[in-house]
């Protein structure tokens, strides 16, 4: 498994995260299994939000390790995400951001989070407020690290006015397909829609800034219009795809996921499978170095430009 490393976090942690947000419709028992399997795969990381399920799959993951002696929690790295509420709008004040990771630790059935992400931008929120909460999670032991997720360069350099803590996260969706992360850059000073800078630059910005990228969704068409893999539409892709998986005697979604941790930024990835043959696929990549050319390959049969 390759591992990354987080800036102010202790231990190195896998290039793969569980991500949790399809947990809400599985019982405790799947729930259970599901985290064993993972551990064995060597995924320890688990990535929740208070939306997902409204809070159901924090409880059931909860339940999960709770009573299960065989499942350490400093050996779990527990990131949960707030800011968003369901049906309403975005709210990242300090009295939100308090309470919600108050349900969070209760929900979860644990003293602290390893990590906390700023969901999405609130259009109303005070950085000072965010710079106050975040002191008195940390001061209080509740939330070990920092980071925010879909925000862009000057979002972060206003946050990183006020708060003192490290932003050492920023989740941002990224595959194969929605990559204008890189396509923003390579089509730069060209009149073609790839060039359409839609992030301000936010894949170099992190790197300058040491903060890990984590891609959700990574095997997704744009506007969430399903999984790219097998699809038509992406039919030269998949050909390219087809053929590599049968070169690494490997499969589809390795080759998919291995495009992603090629990329120099060493990004992780949320898998957010609850299939274990499917996360084995996803760990799988680890292993697999696609070469500058096949990387290449890839991206432009993804319908992507070069000048």
């Amino acid at each position: 498994m390759k591992q990354v490393k987080i800036e102010t976090v202790e231990r190195e942690l896998p290039a793969i995260i569980a991500g949790c947000m399809r947990f809400a419709d599985k019982s405790v028992e799947e729930v259970n299994t599901f985290v064993h399997e993972a551990l064995e795969l060597g995924v320890d990381f688990f990535d929740h939000a208070d939306i997902y399920g409204n809070g159901k799959c924090e409880e059931l993951f909860g339940e999960a390790i709770k009573n299960d002696s065989s499942i350490e929690r400093e050996k779990l790295f527990i990131q949960s995400k707030c800011g968003v509420r369901l049906g309403i709008d975005y709210d990242l004040s300090k009295e939100h951001i308090l309470k919600s990771v108050d349900g969070i630790l209760k929900r979860l059935q644990t003293e602290y989070l390893d990590s906390l992400l700023l969901h999405r931008p609130d259009a109303l929120y005070e950085p000072e407020e965010i710079a106050e909460a975040l002191e008195q999670l940390e001061r209080s032991g509740k939330v070990r690290s920092f980071g925010v997720s879909n925000f862009k360069p000057m979002q972060i350099e206003l946050l990183k006015k006020y708060v003192k803590q490290p932003l050492v996260i920023n989740q941002l969706q990224f595959s194969l397909p929605v990559s204008n992360m890189i396509a923003g850059s390579m089509e730069m000073n060209m009149e073609s829609p790839g060039s359409v800078d839609h992030d301000g630059n936010v894949l170099d910005y992190c790197r300058l800034h040491d903060m890990r990228i984590q891609a959700w969704s990574p095997f997704q068409m744009p506007a969430w219009q399903g999984i790219f893999l097998g699809n038509e539409r992406y039919a030269e892709l998949n050909q390219v795809i087809d053929t590599l998986a049968e070169k690494y005697n490997t499969t589809p979604t390795t080759i998919a996921a291995a495009w992603i941790l090629r990329h120099p930024a060493k990004m992780q990835i949320v898998s957010g499978t609850t299939s274990v043959e499917r996360m084995k696929q996803i760990v799988a990549a680890c292993d697999v170095a696609l070469t500058r050319e096949e990387w290449y390959q890839l991206y432009l049969s993804a319908g992507h430009l070069l000048p």
